[in-house]
């Protein structure tokens, strides 16, 4: 019998061998050719030491199941999204674990158009006929393998949302976190004006400068100080497989992704007046406040990439964000990229003349957040209940399209359960009052019995 604790909502993610081997990476790939019936499937892997075989075993049972691939090797996870939509395949398998420890391994699934493939849309369907064997009929034939060089269109592509002339020679403080974004980099540097300073930079599955997830506040001094080391305009730094890009301003200030939601969807309205604009649940007064102002038109969706993925296609939306870092775009098959956010900035710092710091201060101001606080409770269901219990009655709007949010007029909070880890996950947000902000923040951890923040992880 097989583990299927590493099927999630929307990928697969588990720990090498235990929960994921190369068996069930054949039988995935097995079972993605028997229930999709697809001509032609692109797959990609990241940069961990145990990416190989999975990928390796992955092919196998695709081509098993009479599918032809075409292998991008090591690469990053947008770059299957777009390889997939670009050259048309009917489906793409990124091998990655993205920004979990070393020891994990998983898979994310799009089909075609780079269409994604969730827990409703297919993910579990693969898991029924792995548990039950049925990868139906033999095909006729057994597909084939071709590698697939697909970086200069992929680079091509990420020039197209900036104009080249307009950008000014910036330095650039740029963390790979010896993931799969440093290629990318080297391939987008000679088009650029840009002085990159790279940092954890080579690729390396061992991460010997720990796990690279900036969100974490542990991941994020390196970036910081060799931004005010360098006299840095910019710092940027990426989880394990590229998809996500997080920044810091010219002093070495992490900008929480929030902000960076509100930019990015103030930026988009410059050139699409009018447009949709998505955002999750967890911190919205932001955003709501630029889209509108804008004449735009914000929508919220669950949290989740394969959830945003699909409703970005759904609303047409020119572009999408997550406070967790992921950007989604119209112009990139509606899927998220960790490159083409920090372009975009890079061409409003050269444009506007100003520092990143002045671009989202007003924001910070007028909307202070806690950052996302990462929860391990051994009764979660009781703990949401007591936030339940005492907010309910007082609230003004309560919503539950991820998780509870409650706006309390002044603040507002959504707490939610990962759906990648055993946690929960706190979001708190004020009208203007910083100091109001932290209080109901601590009230709410002392709620949720974690003291604040020695017990966050």
């Amino acid at each position: 019998m097989f583990d299927i604790s590493c099927f999630k909502a929307y990928d697969i993610r588990g720990t090498v061998p235990d929960q994921l081997d190369a068996d069930l990476a054949w039988r995935l790939g097995r079972a993605f050719a028997a229930e999709f019936a697809p001509r032609a499937v692109v797959v990609g892997r990241d940069v961990r030491h145990t990416s190989p075989e999975l990928a390796g075993a992955l092919v196998r049972g695709l081509t098993a199941g009479g599918a032809d691939v075409s292998d991008l090797g090591l690469c990053g996870t947008e770059e299957v999204y777009f390889a997939t939509a670009h050259s048309r395949a009917d489906g793409g398998i990124m091998v990655t674990a993205s920004h979990n420890p070393r020891e994990y391994n998983g898979l994310k699934f799009v089909g075609p158009g780079a269409t994604p493939i969730s827990g409703d849309s297919g993910l579990f369907a693969l898991r029924d006929r792995i548990v039950a064997g049925d990868f139906g009929p033999d095909p006729d034939r057994t597909g084939s393998v071709q590698p697939l060089s697909n970086r200069e269109n992929y680079i091509d592509k990420l020039m197209s949302f900036v104009d080249r002339s307009a950008l000014a020679p910036l330095r650039i403080v740029v963390n790979a976190g010896n993931g799969c974004a440093g290629p990318i980099l080297d391939a987008l540097e000679p088009r650029l004006p840009f002085t990159l300073i790279k940092i954890h930079h080579d690729p390396d599955g061992s991460f010997p400068n720990g796990v690279p997830n900036p969100l974490l506040p542990e991941c994020r001094a390196a970036t910081a100080a060799a931004v005010r080391a360098q006299g840095a305009d910019l710092g940027l730094a990426w989880d394990g497989d590229g998809d996500r890009c997080f920044f810091y301003d010219e002093q070495g200030e992490f900008i929480e992704g929030y902000y960076l939601v509100g930019l990015l969807a103030g930026r988009l309205l410059q050139t699409h007046p009018g447009a949709t604009i998505l955002h999750d649940p967890r911190l919205i007064w932001n955003t709501r406040d630029i889209v509108t102002r804008l004449g735009g038109h914000p929508i919220m969706t669950k949290t989740g990439h394969a959830f945003v993925k699909a409703r970005m296609r759904q609303e047409d939306a020119v572009y999408g964000g997550e406070m967790s870092a992921h950007h989604y775009f119209r112009d990139f098959a509606y899927c998220d990229s960790g490159m083409v956010p920090w372009l975009l900035v890079a061409q409003a710092l050269s444009t506007e003349g100003r520092p990143l710091s002045s671009l989202v201060s007003d924001m910070i101001r007028a909307y202070p957040a806690s950052g996302e606080i990462n929860l391990r409770l051994s009764d979660p269901d009781a703990a949401m209940d007591r936030l339940a219990a005492c907010y309910l009655a007082q609230a003004q709007a309560v919503d539950h399209v991820d998780g509870l949010s409650l706006d309390l007029g002044a603040w507002r909070f959504n707490v939610r359960r990962s759906n990648t880890e055993p946690l929960l996950r706190l979001n708190v947000e004020s009208r203007g009052d910083r100091e109001l902000m932290a209080a109901k923040t601590r009230e709410v951890l002392s709620l949720l019995e974690a003291p604040f923040p020695t017990e966050t992880a």
